[in-house]
């Protein structure tokens, strides 16, 4: 029968009825969704460029073990003024032949012998600058929302990486001793756990109060998990 013989009280029946029943969220997806909810840390939200030494809630890290749905908390290296001796050891490298030009040191050679030797010098320097630049730029400290990673990097062709789950972490202490760890706010921070590598050091680290809270909180978090059932 056409819909012009239908009354309106009808047409009214029928378009609710077409109406889709609002859907409701699975108790699985639930639950998938309440395991990231991860506790907020009262932490100042500063510029984070990638030199930086603490870096919260990173946006463009990755690493080769890094699962999917694992989230980056904080990454660490040593205190950037832990990098002032060999800074300042390689600009006295710089001005060196400069101040040995004084004495006649290499004046035994020809001119095109000492201008190589001063090229090798300053090789010799870059090579030093760059050492200890990588040894501080790589060897990081990484928390993520599951485990704790241990990068220790040796050279170009070696390195080592040790990792642990956040549910094996036992105890979480923290040192700061001496004038320069107080005064720049750094120290050292150690990881007892329960897996194959006992001890995770964190060394001369930024705000090692707060690292230490964080640790503390993600074994919360994952104590709480276990026993609401929502462990990976």
């Amino acid at each position: 029968m056409p819909d012009i013989f239908i009354s309106n009280d009808t047409k009214k029946e029928k378009l609710t009825s077409k109406k889709e029943p609002i859907k409701k969220k699975s108790a699985s997806k639930a639950k998938r969704e309440g395991k990231h909810r991860r506790p907020k840390y009262k932490l100042e939200q500063k510029a984070q460029g990638r030199l930086s030494a603490f870096s919260y809630l990173p946006k463009k890290v990755n690493f080769e073990t890094r699962d999917k749905e694992e989230k980056v908390v904080l990454l660490l290296r040593r205190h950037p003024v832990t990098n002032f001796s060999w800074i300042v050891i390689g600009a006295l490298m710089i001005v060196a032949p400069a101040v040995l030009s004084i004495f006649p040191l290499l004046s035994f050679l020809p001119d095109e012998f000492q201008l190589i030797a001063i090229l090798g010098w300053y090789l010799i320097t870059t090579a030093f600058f760059m050492e200890n630049f990588l040894t501080w730029f790589f060897n990081v400290n990484i928390i993520t929302d599951e485990r704790i990673i241990d990068i220790d990097f040796f050279n170009l062709i070696y390195k080592q990486v040790s990792d642990t789950n956040i549910d094996k972490i036992q105890d979480v202490t923290y040192t700061m001793g001496g004038v320069a760890r107080t005064l720049f706010n750094y120290g050292d921070v150690f990881v007892q756990t329960a897996a194959e590598v006992p001890n995770f050091d964190f060394l001369a680290v930024p705000n090692p109060d707060k690292v230490a809270k964080i640790l503390q909180d993600l074994r919360i978090e994952e104590e709480i998990e276990k026993l609401e059932g929502r462990v990976r």
